[in-house]
């Protein structure tokens, strides 16, 4: 299954080439998206949830704010994903160290094995992928998604890798 799709071109920039990345960065999401959206659907959830509980469990106390840089997604929408997650126990939150009127969100327990076994099943799906490809294919997949971020989301994913 290695070699099915052709190696890029040396005229890798040209419009089909593109496409071909376009395509496969669309159908690799769908793929990995699936590995776990019969949990989700059990669970009453979605993939808004998902990333949700995913960036709060990377760090505990990260604030509302940091959450809405990192999914670049609006207050509104965030809010009632987050609403959501508090009605179930799988996040909680309380005020800020500094700034009483900040809400810091962390997982429950119960969200942590959500996230866990969640993560678990898309670790299975990338990992194999990873093996099939090998270590240098992988830094090069990682340099040519690093290169799709803007400035400041790729500061934000570094500054997230860095306090993990």
């Amino acid at each position: 299954m290695k070699d099915i799709l052709p190696s890029a071109s040396p005229l890798f920039l040209r419009e089909e080439e593109v496409r071909r990345g376009i395509e496969l960065l669309h159908f690799g999401h769908v793929a990995m998206m699936d590995s776990i959206e019969g949990v989700l659907a059990d669970l009453g959830l979605g993939q808004a949830h998902h990333r949700a509980l995913y960036f709060i469990g990377r760090q505990d106390d990260q604030t509302v704010g940091a959450i809405l840089l990192l999914l670049g997604i609006t207050k509104q929408s965030l809010g009632r994903v987050l609403q959501d997650l508090i009605d179930r126990a799988l996040i909680e939150t309380r005020p800020g160290i500094r700034d009483r009127r900040q809400k810091l969100l962390r997982l429950t327990e119960a969200g942590r094995a959500i996230e866990a076994d969640l993560f678990a099943r898309l670790r299975e799906r990338m990992a194999a992928a990873y093996a099939q490809a090998g270590q240098g294919p992988v830094t090069s997949f990682w340099r040519v998604l690093e290169g799709l971020l803007d400035p400041d989301q790729l500061r934000r994913l570094m500054a997230l890798q860095i306090r993990r």
